[in-house]
């Protein structure tokens, strides 16, 4: 991909989850990791007047822990460490992807995640609803779930609204920069209203499938392994609870559909996955391509 790749640190488990599997994606892809660390704007407080020297000290240990984090990338990933100020953290990570033209923005859970699990804030909040690049969502305690093996498969859950063309470009494109297996998921069991029946959905299910089979056959290049499933059961919790991951696995699920163009929302069945599943989630934007434009 040669390209390079936004992690928004914070002096955190979360955040050496984030540099973790950020450092794991960047190897892989063959791309350059921008390490972000975002202060609070000056100016934030109009009843706190500025001190210089608190500012002063808190540079200095901005500095201090982006090199703990630059210390935990890997040999070999090209890194950069930055210290910059904005008004809220998404609005500062979003600012540097903007300017060092990344690829994606990789981001921990926030304060109260079970291990394995994900968990929104305020931050990630920000950024699904302004980013106009994937954000990669980090599960808490991920880091010890990287390995040597880099990206071995890239899992893609594939419904039945718009938006799949651009989320399926995604994943080829860095199947063929990282090397990694799809793996396409279809939701249609569980994408479908409850009052369908269980007949049709069993001929949607079928139906869809194959049809994403055909779309991906004459749209990947050759070398790229792929397998499509069905996803089973009553509920996404359910259909869940039956795939299998691999350590250092990513999901890729599109925005939702009442996203403004090039900008993220996660959708109902995105934000359920995302209770489920143990492992890095990226949210593709529903315009997005692999060079990055407008559809």
């Amino acid at each position: 991909m040669t390209g390079r790749i936004v992690v928004g640190y914070t002096a955190t488990k979360a955040g050496h989850d984030a540099v973790a599997v950020a450092s794991g994606l960047a190897a892989a892809s063959g791309s350059e990791l921008d390490i972000v660390l975002v202060l609070p704007a000056e100016g934030r407080s109009v009843i706190t007047p500025p001190d210089a020297s608190y500012d002063r000290y808190l540079l200095n240990e901005a500095e201090r822990w982006l090199a703990e984090a630059a210390a935990a990338v890997p040999a070999g990933v090209p890194h950069r460490e930055h210290a910059r100020y904005a008004d809220s953290f998404a609005e500062g990570l979003i600012a540097a992807a903007g300017e060092f033209g990344a690829s994606h923005i990789v981001v921990g859970a926030a304060d109260g995640a079970s291990r394995g699990r994900h968990r929104l804030g305020s931050t990630t909040n920000g950024l699904l609803h302004s980013s106009d690049v994937p954000v990669v969502l980090v599960p808490k305690g991920a880091r010890k779930r990287v390995t040597d093996a880099g990206v071995p498969r890239l899992t893609v859950a594939i419904g039945t609204r718009a938006g799949a063309d651009a989320l399926l470009d995604e994943a080829i494109f860095l199947a063929g920069s990282t090397g990694a297996s799809l793996r396409l998921v279809s939701l249609v069991t569980v994408d479908l209203p409850a009052s369908v029946d269980t007949g049709v959905i069993r001929l949607a299910s079928a139906a869809h499938a194959d049809e994403v089979l055909a779309a991906i056959q004459q749209r990947v290049p050759d070398g790229i392994p792929v397998e499509v499933l069905t996803a089973r059961g009553s509920d996404i919790d359910d259909a869940v609870a039956n795939l299998d991951w691999l350590p250092g696995e990513l999901i890729l699920v599109g925005s939702s559909r009442l996203a403004q163009p090039r900008r993220l929302f996660l959708g109902s069945t995105a934000a359920k996955l995302l209770h489920q599943i143990p492992v890095s989630m990226i949210v593709v934007p529903r315009t997005r391509t692999s060079e990055g434009t407008e559809r």
